[in-house]
């Protein structure tokens, strides 16, 4: 099985300079934990996710006032870990073990066309012989 066999490719993302504040409300709004930081070219440059909103509110001391103003390139995590379409599921299990990150960015020639969650590769182990 294949990255492609499983990736989600209606991938939410956020601008770099899009206020912290509106990307919160589109993890919130879209029930996903984490948002592709793209540049104005469309190019993937990090990631955004409750994890690092958490960080950076534990982080900061102070309350809601801390982040008026404060962009996504302030907080996200860069770079982004990526991997291709057409490789195996057990690579994209591997490299998010190491990584110790819960997603892969899927990019194909350079532009984003996917995210692959641990809970999809999880899924498709549930469902599957064991030989991913």
């Amino acid at each position: 099985m294949r990255v492609r066999d499983l990736m989600a490719t209606d991938v939410q993302t956020v601008l770099l300079d899009d206020l912290l504040s509106e990307a919160v409300l589109v993890l919130a709004d879209q029930h996903v934990t984490a948002l592709a930081v793209v540049d104005k070219g469309g190019k993937l440059v990090g990631v955004l996710s409750t994890a690092d909103v958490l960080t950076a509110q534990a982080e900061s001391g102070a309350g809601a006032v801390a982040w008026e103003g404060m962009a996504v390139r302030d907080v996200m995590g860069s770079p982004a870990l990526t991997i291709e379409p057409d490789a195996r599921l057990h690579d994209a299990a591997q490299q998010m073990l190491y990584g110790n990150v819960h997603r892969l960015f899927v990019v194909e020639d350079g532009d984003l066309v996917g995210v692959i969650s641990q809970t999809d590769v999880v899924r498709a182990m549930a469902t599957m012989r064991p030989h991913l």
